[in-house]
This record gives structure tokens, sequence and C-alpha cells, in this order.
């Protein structure tokens, strides 16, 4: 017997709080669609690039990467990164030059690999938090009130957003 697919559903999960386990089936599924179409890209496509100034597959999918260790870093422990880890995330942080010359050559695997280890670390930390503390008020860009809802509705927000990108360097190669 087949088990139905229930990632078109918003629902609690257990072992989550209502609020942060509608977050995460809106997470799931945006990395759901992201992983449907990347399959069976190849090096040279996960490198490719547009024009000289464009980002490849490969870099926007280390931009997943780093927004979601930024804010694992910035919204569970509270702090920014260390110069170590900035220095590690830089160039998916800011796409780009940086992004061009150091992002390349690497494997879909490499990738899946490492959006789905923080993934799976987001998880296991949205476990210790409650529904009190996705609302906590705190400032954020330019001192504006924010709370860890926003900040991870941006995650995946971003992830979508990225995606389109991503889909349309993928029609092109």
């Amino acid at each position: 017997m087949n088990t139905p697919d229930k990632s078109f559903l918003i629902t609690e999960i257990p072992g989550y709080t209502p609020h942060i386990s509608r977050l995460i089936c809106m997470m799931n599924y945006a990395r759901r669609i992201t992983l449907g179409i990347i399959k069976g890209l190849s090096i040279k496509d996960l490198d490719y690039l547009i024009d000289k100034d464009s980002n490849s597959i490969g870099a926007l999918l280390m931009h997943l990467a780093a927004v979601e260790y930024y804010y694992q870093a910035f919204t569970f422990e509270e702090r920014e990164l260390s110069n170590e880890e900035r220095n590690k995330w830089k160039a998916g942080i800011e796409l780009g030059e940086i992004a061009r010359s150091e992002i390349k050559g690497n494997d879909l695997e490499y990738y899946i690999k490492i959006l789905t280890d923080l993934r799976k670390r987001t998880l296991e930390l949205f476990k210790e938090k409650n529904d009190e503390w996705l609302h906590k008020e705190f400032a954020f860009w330019g001192g504006a009130p924010s709370n860890s809802y926003f900040v991870w509705f941006h995650v995946y927000e971003d992830e979508i957003n990225h995606r389109g990108q991503i889909s349309w360097i993928k029609k092109r190669l």
C-alpha cells in the first residue's frame, strides 16, 4: 500500500509546536521543488554562466546553504558569524565575482549534501524552540522590528526567489 504524499499539507508535525510545524511544512515544500528542479544536473550545468556577470546554479545553491547557515547562528544561537565562518561562507553569501571564482567544479551530490545537512540541523534546532520563541521580537535589518518567524520565512522565500533564477538558467543550458 502506498503512503499518500502529504507534501501539500500545511499542518502540525509531531515533535514541533504548531506554528513551527507549519513553517517547516512550507520550507520542506520549497526544498522539495528545488531538489526536483536540479535533479540530474552535471558539473558543467552547475557551473554554467549565462554571461560574465551572472551566478551559476552551483553558486545559487551555495547561497541557499549560506543563508540557512547564517540564520541558524542568528536566530538559534543569537549571534553573528565568526570571522572563520564569514570566510567559509563569504562566496555563497555575496555571490557575484567571488562566487564565480570560488564556487565551481562540484558535483550535484556535493551541493545536495550541504543543503541536506544544514536542513537536518535546522530541524533539530527547531525541536528545541517553541512558538513563543518564533514570535519574540528583535531588531533586524536597520533596526526594524522582526521575529524568527519572519527570518525563517525569508530563508524559504529567498530559496523560492533563487529557484526561479535556477529554472531560468536551466532552460538556457
